[in-house]
């Protein structure tokens, strides 16, 4: 195995360990722990994939699809729970997004660098 990929495995663990990662798993199960916010984040959740998966296979998302997934969206934001959780994937994301530009850093210096 590589030392890059050794490096990888160690920053999962890394990650899976961090206090962003524990307070994302768990509002997670707080979420999932409550029917009522589980069936609430799984229609989000079902909405987001749809519309992801039509924007990929360059098809048009419709007005009425956009105010239904506005509506689920405002809807899910006012469930304390969910609106935690979505807080929590949002710092770990800001996690994942420093990381990404901390190890992609030399292939921004090669191709900024004046030649």
């Amino acid at each position: 195995m590589s030392a890059i990929q050794e490096s990888a495995n160690a920053l999962e663990q890394a990650l899976r360990e961090s206090e962003e990662f524990k307070g994302l798993k768990e509002a997670y199960d707080a979420v999932m722990s409550d029917d009522i916010a589980k069936r609430m984040f799984d229609d989000f959740r079902t909405t987001q994939v749809e519309l992801q998966q039509k924007q990929m296979q360059g098809l048009e998302i419709t007005e009425e699809e956009v105010d239904k997934a506005r509506k689920v969206v405002e809807t899910v934001q006012q469930h304390e729970q969910i609106s935690n959780l979505m807080a929590e994937e949002q710092r770990v994301n800001d996690l994942i997004n420093e990381v990404s530009r901390t190890i992609t850093k030399p292939l921004e210096e090669l191709y900024s660098a004046e030649g």
